[in-house]
């Protein structure tokens, strides 16, 4: 139980001759009755707001989305296509979800950005609850409540929330996988019925896991089984995970859709998926994402923020602790899984994130649970560093990223992210004065804050970078058709094409002429060209005879690639 300790009870907290426990607040909150209702509170709180009002983010999410509108469009499940392509990346969960999020929704085809994005806010929720679950197999309700609120309040999740793609769902089944392995390993199933329904959701959530992103779950509950193993020396445990069963099982979820699917392309989704996707990226950088070993552990400081403050404060605590039962299973599904990810060549943020719930967990048996704080000055000043510097520059990044950009920066979201700021520098001082709990909430109350400022108002308003819905709309002024059809040459952004909702061919100059040269009079065809291929476009469109009539240009950022480009709107005016 949380309570206090006399300083002969616990001869590792930090602070001179102070005694620290957790706040009453913590302890009241995250108590077993409300923790629950608060975590999916503050998930509501950090993951909804920006949904609606920020547009598709290239290049995955729009991908993802398109490659499920044409699912739903086609009423083929099988095959994953974006335009014309194969899409042979990724196992095809995912895009069922999203396709029952339309359908559930009753939009269908024509759902726009933020229904497909739901699916995401439910992982990201789910993964969140779970985190709670999984970690009360070892501590305290408060310290497995503060565990999952840490993972809420992370960047790096709050991002993916927002995100139609794969990584907030998969987090979702790797949590709740390890969080029935936990209970399988510690044997705490005292009834039969208990210990057939922990293997069983374990296996279930592997199927589930596999069936949205394919090996990687497998690969992070695979290293935890041996991580577990190794550290305990014990085997025999392993029948409590009913293999033979479960194993049957994760083929009867997966393999149905992974005969199918082999039959439609003729074995051409295994060779692009696993030989050019996943073996690709582990052999070298694909577009562009190549970094160095220890970039991940650089890059979590801040994409795990403000549980990475926290952290620092955490690991000598961690080390005394390592052999205990919640310290050995963290390690387990942590240690391996992260230095796969470093030694993998291409590296983007969000590769981490299935391990950030076994961080938390560490951190919250550590400090809550078990009531160890440091000494070393140098953590407190590195924690309280950390604490004030990131929010600070959010702040700062909320009034420059605008300016850089060429746009106006919000009001709104300059106010909420100084305010953010203020808490951030609060949590700081506490933390200085190495009140370590009650730097917790405005930590919690300064992630809040900056989330909301950027995604509901700092985002939305960097208009400049956002061409393609300001190019849909220049279109569709252009035109009096409900869908025309529409040849682009040098801007194939996937937000282009998720957006306009109609018939587009990717061409280049030439074809975008004699396209428009095709147009049988109801002005119904127009052609997007970039401005370095404009006067080879307009040469080809005189050559034809086609008179064009320039309806309007767009320009701005493209953030893929950081280039500045202008694009014209051309119909033909003949």
């Amino acid at each position: 139980m949380i309570g206090a300790k006399t300083q002969e009870a616990a001869p590792h907290l930090g602070g001179g001759d102070e005694v620290h426990k957790a706040p009453r607040s913590l302890r009241v909150v995250g108590a077993r009755a409300f923790a629950p209702l608060v975590l999916l509170l503050l998930c509501l709180a950090v993951f909804l707001p920006g949904q609606m009002s920020v547009p598709p983010l290239d290049r995955d999410e729009p991908r993802f989305t398109q490659a499920t509108k044409q699912m739903v469009q086609s009423g083929d499940y099988v095959n994953i296509k974006f335009l014309d392509e194969r899409r042979n990346k990724k196992p095809v969960g995912i895009y069922w979800l999203q396709a029952g999020m339309t359908k559930l929704t009753g939009y269908g085809a024509e759902a726009p950005i933020w229904v497909y994005r739901l699916v995401s806010v439910l992982g990201a929720t789910l993964a969140v609850l779970f985190t709670y679950w999984a970690c009360m197999a070892f501590m305290s309700s408060p310290a497995a409540f503060t565990s999952a609120a840490f993972v809420a309040l992370t960047f790096i999740l709050t991002t993916e929330s927002r995100l139609a793609k794969t990584d907030a769902m998969l987090l979702a089944t790797v949590v709740l996988a390890q969080g029935a392995l936990a209970r399988i390993w510690l044997a705490r199933a005292k009834d039969t019925f208990s210990r057939w329904i922990y293997p069983l959701v374990f296996w279930i959530a592997l199927g589930a896991g596999t069936l949205i992103k394919g090996p990687i779950i497998l690969m992070v509950s695979g290293f935890t089984v041996a991580g577990l193993c190794l550290f305990k020396r014990e085997v025999a445990w392993l029948r409590r995970l009913r293999p033979i069963l479960g194993l049957l099982l994760l083929l009867a979820i997966v393999l149905p859709w992974l005969v199918a699917i082999y039959i439609a392309t003729d074995g051409g989704f295994f060779a692009d998926s696993i030989g050019r996707d996943m073996l690709g990226k582990v052999a070298t950088g694909q577009e562009s994402h190549g970094a160095p070993p220890l970039t991940h552990l650089a890059a979590s400081w801040v994409l795990f923020w403000p549980l990475s403050a926290f952290l620092l404060l955490a690991l000598p605590g961690i080390w005394r602790e390592r052999k205990t039962d919640a310290i050995v299973f963290a390690a387990s599904w942590l240690v391996p899984t992260w230095i796969v990810f470093e030694l993998v060549s291409t590296k983007l943020p969000h590769y981490t994130m299935p391990a950030l719930p076994a961080v938390a967990l560490a951190v919250c048996f550590v400090l809550i649970h078990k009531l160890e704080l440091p000494k070393r000055a140098g953590l407190y000043w590195a924690a309280t560093l950390l604490l004030a510097l990131v929010p600070v520059l959010v702040a700062v990044g909320s009034v420059a990223l605008p300016i850089f950009v060429n746009a106006w920066p919000s009001p709104p979201g300059v106010i909420i992210a100084v305010i953010g700021a203020l808490f951030g520098l609060i949590a700081a001082r506490e933390m200085k004065r190495r009140h370590v709990f009650k730097a917790f909430w405005p930590a919690a109350a300064s992630s809040i804050f900056m989330l909301f400022g950027f995604w509901a108002f700092v985002g939305p308003a960097l208009e400049p970078i956002w061409l393609s819905p300001r190019l849909v709309t220049q279109i569709e002024a252009a035109t009096s058709c409900e869908k025309p059809q529409v040849i682009t040459v040098g801007f194939n952004e996937p937000s282009y094409v998720f957006l306009l909702n109609s018939d587009i061919t990717l061409g280049n100059a030439s074809a975008a002429a004699e396209f428009l040269n095709d147009d049988a009079g109801d002005g119904c065809r127009v052609a997007t060209v970039e401005s370095k291929y404009a006067v080879q476009f307009e040469d080809a469109a005189r050559h034809l005879g086609v008179k064009l009539e320039k309806a309007g240009a767009v320009s701005g950022l493209n953030i893929n690639g950081g280039d500045q480009l202008t694009i014209g709107v051309y119909v033909n005016g003949g």
